[in-house]
């Protein structure tokens, strides 16, 4: 673990024991301090309307969690964690690949379930935690 005296972002955890992946940490060590909680986020766009296929609703849904994290003033870099439902039968891998033109290479902790959708033709929601940079 790295970790920089003062810093407002959060900094993986990876045991050398346990697989470190290029896609996300296996925890993130978030500083004291105010904590945003994003709700599931879903592919809609600002009138509600739920964008066709995996990949547009999966960049749609972490644009909303984008635009979530800014209004509270803050980024995907302090992201502690994002909670990813996917539709039952989509496959991760194909979700994943989807997020890349949206949220980058930013590491953090992800948990990735397989739902039953509370919205018909919602095939993705994604929820984030996050810490506010200090003022």
């Amino acid at each position: 673990m790295t970790s920089q005296p003062g810093s407002t972002h959060p900094v993986p955890v990876d045991p050398p024991t346990l697989y470190r992946s290029p896609a996300f940490a296996q925890g993130m060590l978030a500083p004291a301090g105010p904590t945003l909680y994003v709700g599931g986020q879903n592919g809609t766009d600002a009138e509600g309307a739920l964008l066709d296929g995996l990949q547009a609703q999966t960049e749609q849904a972490l644009r909303n969690v984008l635009a979530v994290l800014a209004e509270a003033g803050t980024d995907r870099e302090h992201v502690a964690k994002l909670t990813i439902y996917l539709a039952a039968g989509i496959d991760p891998t194909e979700a994943y690949a989807a997020t890349a033109a949206v949220w980058g290479a930013q590491r953090t902790a992800v948990t990735v379930l397989a739902v039953s959708p509370a919205r018909p033709g919602a095939l993705v929601e994604i929820e984030a935690v996050a810490s506010l940079p200090n003022p």
